[in-house]
This record gives structure tokens, C-alpha cells and sequence, in this order.
């Protein structure tokens, strides 16, 4: 019993050590955005007095609403457009038979392993050629036509699914379109939630997307790029930052929170049959 306790002793101890440096960042960024901006400058800890000013002045010195609108526009419609393209393309590559199957999704995995800045150029010049740049709309209609990962962890979650259910439901004459939105979508939802989590984070954090096409145009900029040029022109006033950082930080934790059973549920039963 005792060889038993010490193992639990050390396990609970790293684990509390690991979520001990996890939140101290988070901890950190809280206490400096309570701080005056004289305060952050120096070696104190904890604000005295807390200021809520800041919060106040992220949203009357900066356009941060019409950033969040940006964001918000940008993440939501790259993930619905994700999940219009990648759910079809990950059902066929998991459950439907067809000769080149295992040739395309290789073809998906080779994608995925090339950087973003191989293409770059060529799909720049495509876009400003239709006169898009100096918008997120670069950033957001591409997904219209599938997600390299988002196919990859979808396909693997949906191998999971038996095909005796498919095979019955087109037994009973359900075309394949029926058979994945009535059978295999409501058996997959922890995966696409996963999918479709990721895909949002992504799009709300996104720095180089918007730094390549939206740049020139300030109506256009995310809240991601319009932390990092606030950052690049008040360099000492890091109590403002961090407390816009706070504020950019808030949905994307309450999403989490609601998320996070069927977030998990997906990653954990993503792969289990290869």
C-alpha cells in the first residue's frame, strides 16, 4: 500500500506543479491589466489600487467592437464553410469504398505537412487579381472547399463509427446524403465539435492571415492583429495590453467551457481505428 500512496503522492504533486505553471501566465496577464500603466513598469506583484480603467479604455480609446465584429465574422464563417466541405469529404474517405480513396487522403496528409508560405504568393496574386485583398474574405472562402486537418481528424473519428449503420440505413433506400446527415452526423458530433473548436480557434487567433491580406485596411483588421499593432505602437503601456489581451481572451474561454466535454470526447475517440 504504501509503494501505491507515494506514486499517488508524486502524481497529484507533478500534476499540481504542471497546472501551477500552466495558469501563472493567465495569472500574471489578470493582475497587470488591474495595474496604472505607471505601476506595470514596475517590480510590484500585485496592483495597488486595482484599476478597472483599463477595460473602460480598451473599448473608448480603440475600435475594439468593430475588431471583435471582424473576428467574429471571420471565425464563425470559416467554420461553418469548414464543416460545409470537410463533414462530406471525411464521410466519403471513411465510409464510403471507392478506388483512389487511400491516393487522396495521402494526397490530404501531403498537404497538410506543406507551410503556408509556399503558397503564398500564387494565392495572393489570385485573390488581388478578383480584387479581395484588403479583406478577410482571402481567409475565409477557401475553406469552402475543405480543410487538409479538419478532413484528416473528421475521417478518423468517423472510421470509428461501425459501417453496419450506413449499411442498414441505405438498406432501408437511403441515398448517402440522407445516410450522413441522419445516421452519421448525429453519431459524430463530439468529432466534428472538435473540428469545428479547433478551426474557430484558429480563425480568432490568426496573426498571419490577416497581416498578409487585411493589413492596408484598418475597417478589415481582427482582434488578433489589432492587439499585436496597439502592441507595436504603446510598447510601454502593458497594463492597456493586458487587459485587451483579457478581453480577446474571454470568448474563446467561454467556448471552451461549454465545449469542452464533447472537445475532449472527440480527441480522445479521434484514432482508435486507423
Amino acid at each position: 500500500m504504501r509503494p501505491l500512496r507515494l506514486v499517488w503522492l508524486a502524481e497529484h504533486a507533478t500534476l499540481v506543479v504542471l497546472g501551477f505553471v500552466t495558469i501563472l501566465p493567465v495569472v500574471f496577464v489578470v493582475l497587470t491589466s488591474l495595474m496604472t500603466s505607471d505601476q506595470a513598469l514596475t517590480a510590484s506583484i500585485l496592483p495597488h489600487p486595482f484599476d478597472l480603467g483599463n477595460y473602460a479604455r480598451v473599448f473608448t480609446d480603440l475600435p475594439l467592437a468593430r475588431w471583435f465584429g471582424n473576428s467574429a465574422m471571420y471565425a464563425v464563417l470559416a467554420t461553418a464553410f469548414m464543416l460545409m466541405s470537410s463533414v462530406p469529404a471525411a464521410y466519403a474517405l471513411a465510409q464510403i469504398r471507392f478506388r483512389g480513396a487511400n491516393l487522396i487522403f495521402t494526397a490530404i496528409i501531403v498537404s497538410m505537412l506543406l507551410p503556408p508560405q509556399v503558397t503564398a504568393v500564387p494565392v495572393y496574386v489570385m485573390f488581388s487579381h478578383l480584387h479581395l485583398t484588403g479583406t478577410l474574405w482571402p481567409l475565409i472562402l477557401p475553406n469552402l472547399f475543405g480543410d487538409a486537418f479538419s478532413v484528416f481528424l473528421l475521417r478518423q473519428f468517423f472510421l470509428t463509427i461501425p459501417k453496419e449503420y450506413g449499411d442498414a440505413a441505405r438498406i432501408d433506400g437511403c441515398g448517402e446524403w440522407r445516410v450522413l446527415r441522419s445516421v452519421i452526423v448525429p453519431m459524430a458530433r463530439p468529432g466534428i465539435a472538435s473540428a469545428a473548436i479547433f478551426m474557430f480557434f484558429h480563425s480568432w487567433n490568426d496573426y498571419y492571415g490577416p497581416l498578409l491580406y487585411a493589413s492596408e485596411n484598418a475597417a478589415a483588421w481582427p482582434v488578433a492583429y489589432g492587439l499585436a499593432t496597439f502592441r507595436g505602437q504603446h510598447g510601454s503601456d502593458w497594463s492597456m495590453t493586458m487587459a485587451m489581451t483579457v478581453v480577446i481572451m474571454v470568448p474563446v474561454v467561454v467556448i471552451f467551457f461549454f465545449a469542452q466535454k464533447a472537445f475532449v470526447e472527440g480527441i480522445a475517440l479521434t484514432g482508435v481505428k486507423g
